[in-house]
């Protein structure tokens, strides 16, 4: 507990960069905002205080992707750098795919990842900072001109004309006093593990025998790893707050020690089992946090009807996926009308969430209005999972491959924005989407 404070003397910071757009987290959002940005001509700082790339599907070894087409298996809903990324990949035979599932549809390897995203953003002429941590933002005449960062060359400044927020917490937001808030429910958070000798079969296993072993009930998936003969194991299930310092702490400790309890679980409960950890993540992987105020709050009616806005700039089709804090398992909740009840170990229940109707949608809608957080920083865009979206919309919307078209749609309305010598609000909706689709996303 605090009971004092220390006063750090006032001090001149240099300034070690000056660009356009400044950045701030490497995940695949943030890199693909700084790639769409870089493209279309700007000077781009891409600040990350880990040493890689990619956020979770690196860091926090998350390897699939779900699917570009509709929950009808009949449209293609996006593209972009997404799927350049997947091509990329598919020639280093570090790849599969499985193009008609409602869960996976690419499987990749997280270690060829990383290092393909570090020679993405070099042919793109995208600046990194790695191991540089976000620390302040610098306000001059009430406009957001800098950011304070920390890293192994000391204290230093960033500056630029135009700022993203891909931090997945919205730390940037947040230290600029923004409107922020939490979910009263929020999706706990996962630690995965890179096994030998996995049995998905096991996952049953886990589930029924979870209490036993000290292990929160959950719900429990795994994928190959491309190119080896290791699992990903997503089976743990950590409720502590990962916005602040202390629980990101207690989460990353609690995640590894529902590890053990697995490995343990597996050993006694299927005999001759040879399991073996190979490796962990470098950091938790994170559903939800704290979401920043937007001009508009993207809610679950709206997602589940399918709504569409005139300025989409990300469509997506995964299923509401509902991490239950109250009891154990999770609900899918689809496009069409029908609703699952998971929960490992025991038989699945299926019912209906509305009532059939002549045409369901296939897809939702994403709209730029969720990306512009609200406050005096007209220079400013939020990009991730940390958008403005209720507890039932973000469910759906919060998975990798639709965060990752937030990110190009910030990038490139940042481009648009300083060309034009307009606010982030102002940016044309209708030239934003033209510009999308001209970089190869896909508007509907």
């Amino acid at each position: 507990m605090q009971t004092d404070v220390i006063r750090e003397p006032a001090r001149d910071l240099p300034v070690t960069g000056e660009y356009d757009l400044c950045v701030l987290g490497g995940s695949c959002t943030g890199v693909f905002a700084a790639i769409r940005a870089a493209r279309l001509g700007l000077s781009v700082a891409l600040v990350e205080r880990m040493g890689t790339l990619g956020g979770v599907a690196t860091l926090s070894l998350v390897n699939i992707w779900h699917s570009d087409l509709d929950e009808a298996f009949e449209k293609r809903i996006f593209a972009g750098l997404s799927t350049e990324l997947m091509e990329r990949l598919k020639k280093r035979d570090a790849v599969t795919e499985r193009p008609r599932d409602a869960g996976i549809a690419w499987t990749f390897n997280s270690a060829e990842m990383q290092i393909e995203l570090d020679e993405v953003i070099a042919e793109a002429g995208v600046h990194p900072w790695l191991h540089t941590a976000f620390c302040a933002p610098h306000v001059e005449d009430g406009r957001l001109t800098a950011v304070i960062v920390e890293n192994k060359s000391g204290r230093c400044a960033l500056r630029a004309r135009f700022f993203i927020d891909a931090t997945g917490d919205g730390d940037l937001c947040h230290r600029l006093g923004l409107p922020t808030y939490t979910s009263a429910r929020f999706q706990p958070s996962t630690t995965c593990a890179l096994l030998e000798g996995w049995n998905r079969e096991w996952g049953n296993v886990i589930g029924r025998h979870a209490a036993e072993y000290g292990l929160p009930e959950g719900f429990v998936w795994s994928a190959p790893v491309p190119g080896t003969q290791l699992g990903m194991l997503a089976g743990t299930r950590v409720f502590e707050n990962c916005s602040e310092a202390e629980g990101l702490t207690r989460a990353e400790i609690e995640g590894r020690r529902q590890i053990r309890a697995i490995q343990a679980l597996v050993h006694e409960k299927v005999p001759g089992s040879r399991m073996g950890l190979v490796g962990l993540p470098a950091r938790i992987g994170i559903r939800e946090t704290r979401h920043v105020r937007c001009l508009h709050q993207l809610s679950g009616e709206e997602v589940l009807h399918g709504r569409s806005f005139q300025d989409a700039i990300a469509n997506g089709s995964y299923r509401v996926d509902i991490h239950h804090t109250d009891k154990p398992g999770i609900t899918f909740r689809y496009l069409n009308g029908t609703e699952v009840y998971a929960r490992p170990g025991f038989p699945s229940e299926e019912r209906r969430w509305r009532e059939p109707q002549a045409v369901d949608p296939t897809f939702y809608q994403i709209p730029y209005r969720c990306l512009v957080p609200q406050g005096p920083y007209d220079n400013l865009l939020a990009a991730g999972r940390f958008i403005d979206a209720d507890e039932q919309a973000h469910a759906a919307i919060r998975v990798m491959v639709n965060m990752n078209q937030t990110g190009e749609a910030a990038g490139t309305a940042a481009a648009l924005a300083l060309r034009d010598g307009i606010s982030a609000a102002a940016v044309d909706p209708a030239k934003l989407r033209t510009a999308l689709a001209d970089g190869g996303s896909v508007m509907l």
